[in-house]
């Protein structure tokens, strides 16, 4: 915890591991490549934690390719035809999510996603795991520029007509908490989510949660 966050009008979320517990699926999709090769499954704790991260983080921890490399643009478009096929097999939101967001519409606030998911599977997903009504959903390509870059999240400010500093901005990643602060809005990293291979704490973001409920907390006080 750094320190409370002014009041918000709403509260903007990261998708993929800060309010879905998105990894199981995406997981299987690269894992799912690995065995169509004849490769052993590469095992799921090395994976969860780059699950914010996409088809980036998992085929780079799959398989050692990284965009650039020659044969990353197609094992990319193969991993999200797996993760489309079983997009919500094993999805499901995070503990106390549902009251987080219970908590919100109860104090006349808004809430919307920011996700660098692309749109095609932000829009298959969301009515699966029960987020298809949040006032406003931003894609990796809604806008001309993913997070880090601050656009997703001012494009979210003016959907919901109000001013970047009037939106918390809460994701698991460290990209999340740039991007945030990047459009001025307060950030709060979800420490329960993935988070890669950074400690929250290390951020900078204004609030560090453990868990949902500290939020429902400082949405309780302020």
């Amino acid at each position: 915890m750094r320190h409370r966050p002014p009041v918000p009008r709403a509260v903007l979320f990261d998708l993929d591991g800060t309010l879905a517990d998105t990894a199981p699926d995406l997981a299987h999709a690269v894992n799912k490549m690995r065995l169509d090769r004849g490769m052993d499954a590469t095992p799921y704790e090395l994976l969860r934690p780059m699950a914010s991260a996409g088809a980036r983080g998992l085929i780079g921890v799959a398989f050692g390719i990284q965009p650039g490399d020659a044969e990353f643009e197609a094992m990319r478009i193969e991993f999200l035809a797996n993760y489309e096929a079983q997009i919500a097999d094993q999805t499901i939101l995070f503990e106390d999510i549902v009251a987080l967001l219970a908590k919100i519409a109860s104090n006349n606030q808004q809430w919307g996603i920011v996700t660098n998911k692309p749109l095609r599977y932000t829009d298959a997903l969301l009515p699966l795991i029960g987020l298809a009504h949040a006032a406003c959903s931003i894609s990796g390509d809604t806008t001309p520029h993913a997070k880090p870059h601050p656009e997703p999240l001012f494009e979210a400010a003016r959907r919901l007509q109000l001013a970047p500093e009037q939106c918390w901005y809460v994701g698991d990643d460290l990209r999340d908490i740039q991007a945030g602060k990047a459009a001025g809005m307060p950030t709060i990293a979800a420490g329960w989510g993935y988070c890669g291979v950074t400690e929250p704490a290390n951020w900078n973001a204004d609030f560090v949660a453990g868990n949902p409920r500290e939020i429902i907390e400082l949405l309780s006080d302020s």
